[in-house]
């Protein structure tokens, strides 16, 4: 929901203490501020000496306490970290970035291992690994469902070696569950873009997701959030009980669904999964007569190219780095461990960042 002015001095001061200092534009891009507000924002706290301003940055003030320390990365020189990902595109990309660059700072190397979605490709390049002398593994099994299902999975909960899933999680009762995991609390974000929307005033707002392993989290958030809101119930895409065939039928499948939700009143905005997605349908949407923001508001799920649209969209924007990161941190700590198989497992969950654009015609947005 859009901060009060209070809120928003607070986390810019949060923001500035932690990282010492931060460009304007950067700034305001995390925080979802138009570059205007954020300005003024900071001439006030710089007024007050909270902050100071230099050369388009913003400067935590010399003599005050210091940016908070980053969290120690043990140190684990000579170790072997792999990692097997579905690919190193896309989603994964910064994920891979965040873990490859918290195991190098601890002196040890990753090496990689990519499934590329085939059925039992993961075991067989975690297998490769440790092969090869990893010490431990990061795992992201191709689960559709984003956990595994009765007797999936299991190879993965009987590795010797430490292992932190990622991105993934297991349900209680399954094996894999009592392994270390990172991810990204997809449900959250889809919650927080509900709540933006309802704050906004829409009541009526729909979901449109791609089948993904994220796809069953953003369904469980945005219905708890709707449920909890009190908002109208909106008819569930139509993709929901029958999947798409292929690219061109979901784009078309979809396209309908939206356009005769806004047609028929039933629907003043949606959430996209994914901005991709979103960049292809926004056109197809207004050349149908359904104008974004004014009929149709519209937030996107994963933020990789939504600011770059020629309406910028309003994204909820899983902060993957610190995945990738936390999770080879995790990883790292068990294996210095005096007893790798006594220390209590861990399962943190990351919250995703609303960031705001024209998209969703919030008064103030970036456009």
């Amino acid at each position: 929901m859009r901060l009060h002015v209070d809120q928003r001095h607070e986390r810019v001061l949060q923001l500035v203490r932690e990282r010492g200092s931060l460009r304007v534009a950067e700034l305001a891009e995390e925080l979802g501020m138009s570059a205007v507000t954020l300005r003024r924002d900071v001439e006030a706290l710089a007024a007050q000496g909270l902050v100071e301003r230099m050369h388009g940055a913003v400067v935590w003030p010399s003599g005050a306490p210091g940016p908070a320390p980053a969290p120690a990365v043990p140190s684990a020189e000579g170790l072997v970290v792999g990692m097997v990902v579905p690919t190193t595109e896309y989603y994964y990309a910064d994920v891979v970035r965040g873990a490859r660059e918290t195991v190098e700072a601890a002196g040890a190397r990753l090496t990689i291992g990519l499934s590329r979605y085939l059925p039992d490709e993961d075991a067989a390049q975690a297998r490769r690994l440790l092969s090869t002398g990893a010490d431990g593994l990061l795992l992201t099994p191709t689960w559709e469902r984003g956990h595994p299902e009765p007797g999936e999975g299991l190879w993965a909960a009987e590795q010797e070696t430490p292992v932190v899933l990622v991105e993934r999680w297991a349900p209680i009762g399954h094996p894999a569950a009592r392994l270390d995991r990172v991810r990204s609390d997809h449900a959250h974000g889809a919650a927080e873009a509900v709540a933006h929307l309802a704050g906004l005033g829409h009541r009526s707002i729909a979901l449109a997701v791609q089948e993904s392993p994220t796809a069953p989290r953003l369904r469980a958030g945005y219905a708890a959030a709707v449920a909890a809101l009190g908002l109208t119930p909106v008819p569930a895409s139509p993709l929901e009980d029958a999947p798409s065939r292929s690219e061109a039928d979901r784009f078309e499948r979809t396209l309908e669904y939206l356009c005769e939700g806004v047609a028929s009143g039933n629907v003043t905005a949606a959430i996209v999964h994914s901005d991709a997605d979103a960049i292809v349908l926004i056109p197809r949407l207004q050349a149908r007569g359904v104008r974004v923001p004014e009929d149709l508001a519209v937030i996107t799920y994963d933020d990789e190219v939504a600011a770059l649209a020629d309406l910028p969209l309003t994204a909820v924007a899983p902060d993957k780095h610190a995945v990738g990161a936390a999770a080879a941190r995790l990883l790292l700590s068990r294996l210095g461990a005096p007893d790798k198989d006594s220390a209590a497992r861990r399962h943190l969950d990351i919250l995703p960042t609303l960031r705001v654009r024209g998209s969703c015609g919030a008064a103030g947005a970036d456009s």
